[in-house]
């Protein structure tokens, strides 16, 4: 198997990892409130169980990404991390009492913190010209497991059996399944997950392409596939031991030598946390990272109380809508996959902060104070969560790629953790501020709009910056030069 099959199945094993999470999410969200009424939980329990799970991947995530910039590899650490979410889904599944499932969900978040070295994974191992696309696709795996989650509450919700001295019923009965369906991610990592070689963002690629044909033309067809293995290793690790502009050689001594240096090479000697987090393009896509979230989450809040209060809507009414906003979700990554291979990251990044700002100001003057029929507020409702949901994707996707790029490539995953427990602070704090101001959209949507205007604002100022640096250099060569 060659590297390039190796890499498909790599990211295929990464999109499942990512459906589990939102499978995970859409299967407990629905009865972890009356699951803790059971067990005599006060109501802000609910809260607390919903926040334990975001801030145990805020906290974990930097020190995942540390790992794995630190030993090279994210298989371990993935099969590590999903012991957590075996473990934390099963003592959901025991719910001896309401300490016990508040642990279970603290235990549970361990589990996402391998995501930062996912993303950090990611972006060592794609081209930059590809890599919002790649990571449009992941998140609409994510999205797909929100989608497709309430579809296996359908039979869960049926079942009312005993399991040795365990109960099985339709409120313990997620955490039994999903510790099944990781335990069979397990078996699916190991089978199918490889640390592939990274690839180089400055002609590393083109370095293997070329070693790919060059091995073509001289060794012949009966034993192509181990010399282009191990050359596309050597191109890619020779590429950050050695200096690029020296004269490329093949002999047996130098390929070692440069293979040490990267062994025992430290990805964070000479690393400044204020240097590299405390630019202004970083500072920027790590609010947008926030504000995102932050808003996303104080949307989901408000959405099920507002329909209820105006349009009646039950249980049914509110999974359909759920439903329907998952398809225009995924739907919506799936053309930013295909817009970010025409436009550049930051001009998508615009089109989609142009876009929330429009559904912020659509929300505060059609929604805060409705009239009209029920037709028209029925309406009026749906456009605005249209809107809100069609730019989530463009900004979503643009400032994760964009990120990646302003940032330095050796300590990608602890980048993405730093950025990864940003998201985790916007997702905690959104649904405390929506949850108190239900009863009082102007405020709530008003700090939502100011908030997009901020971020558009410092957009607008630093859109020059919000670019790879190594175009900005060639940029300014071209102009030295010329």
């Amino acid at each position: 198997m060659d590297n390039n099959q190796k890499r498909n199945l790599t990211f295929f094993t990464i999109g499942l990892i990512f459906m589990l999470s939102g499978i995970e999410y859409a299967v407990i969200l629905p009865t972890i409130w009356r699951y803790l009424q059971i067990l005599e939980a006060p109501p802000y329990f609910l809260g607390l169980g919903l926040s334990a799970f975001s801030l145990s991947g805020l906290l974990t995530g930097p020190i995942f990404g540390f790992w794995s910039d630190r030993c090279k590899t994210t298989k371990s650490i993935i099969l590590f991390s999903n012991l957590f979410e075996i473990a934390g889904n099963f003592m959901y599944f025991i719910g001896y009492s309401k300490w016990l499932l508040l642990s279970s969900r603290l235990v549970a978040g361990v589990g996402a913190g391998a995501g930062s070295s996912i993303f950090g994974f990611l972006t060592q191992s794609t081209r930059p010209e590809e890599r919002a696309g790649i990571f449009a696709a992941i998140m609409a795996c994510r999205q797909a497991g929100l989608l497709v989650g309430p579809a296996f509450n359908l039979f869960l919700r049926l079942c009312d059996f005993k399991l040795g001295p365990f109960v099985v019923n339709k409120y313990t009965s997620p955490g039994i399944f999903m510790c099944l369906l990781w335990v069979l991610l397990q078996c699916v990592v190991l089978a199918m997950y490889w640390d592939v070689p990274p690839i180089s963002s400055e002609g590393g690629a083109m370095m293997v392409e070329m070693k790919q044909e060059q091995d073509d033309d001289d060794d012949g067809d009966g034993d192509e596939e181990a010399p282009l293995m191990q050359r596309s290793e050597e191109s890619a690790h020779t590429y950050r031991a050695v200096n690029s502009n020296q004269p490329e050689t093949s002999t047996s001594d130098e390929t070692e030598t440069a293979l040490g240096a990267t062994a025992v090479s430290d990805p964070f000697k000479n690393f400044s946390v204020s240097r590299e987090f405390l630019r202004e393009e970083v500072v920027v896509l790590l609010t947008a990272q926030f504000i995102t979230l932050f808003n996303q989450t104080a949307l989901e809040t408000m959405v099920t109380p507002l329909t209820q209060r105006y349009f009646g809507f039950g249980e049914l009414g509110n999974s359909l809508m759920y439903g329907l906003c998952g398809v225009e979700v995924i739907l919506g990554f799936f053309f930013v996959r295909w817009l970010s291979s025409k436009v550049a990251d930051r001009v998508v990044l615009a089109v989609g902060l142009v876009i929330c700002c429009t559904a912020c100001v659509w929300s505060l003057v059609f929604l805060c104070n409705p009239r009209g029929g029920y037709e028209w507020e029925l309406t009026a409702f749906i456009i605005g969560v249209f809107l809100q949901l069609l730019g989530l994707p463009f900004v979503a996707v643009s400032q994760v790629s964009l990120f990646s790029k302003v940032t330095a490539e050796k300590t990608q995953g602890f980048s993405q953790g730093v950025r990864r427990s940003v998201g985790g602070l916007a997702t905690i704090m959104g649904p405390l501020w929506a949850g108190g101001l239900t009863n009082n959209l102007y405020i709530m949507l008003g700090m939502m709009l100011a908030l997009l205007l901020l971020i558009t604002v410092m957009a607008a100022l630093s859109y020059e910056r919000l670019v790879e640096p190594r175009a900005v250099q060639s940029a300014d060569g071209c102009d030295s030069a010329g």
